[in-house]
């Protein structure tokens, strides 16, 4: 091998992830409003709340 083996242009892409990605938690649930109760709700609220503070940061 050459010294410049590295520089085919197969090899001169990099893997990314696309915005709309990198933006989830990966938390992937099914919510139906009809069916969620009180807590249900509270526990949302507060689930969005913690999610501003750690985007804050």
């Amino acid at each position: 091998m050459g010294r410049d083996e590295h520089r085919n242009s197969k090899n001169n892409f990099l893997a990314q992830t696309p915005k709309n990605l990198k933006d989830s938690d990966g938390v992937d649930i099914e919510f139906s409003k009809e069916l969620a109760d009180q807590d249900d709700l509270e526990a949302q609220e507060r689930s969005k709340a913690a999610d501003r503070r750690a985007k804050k940061k």
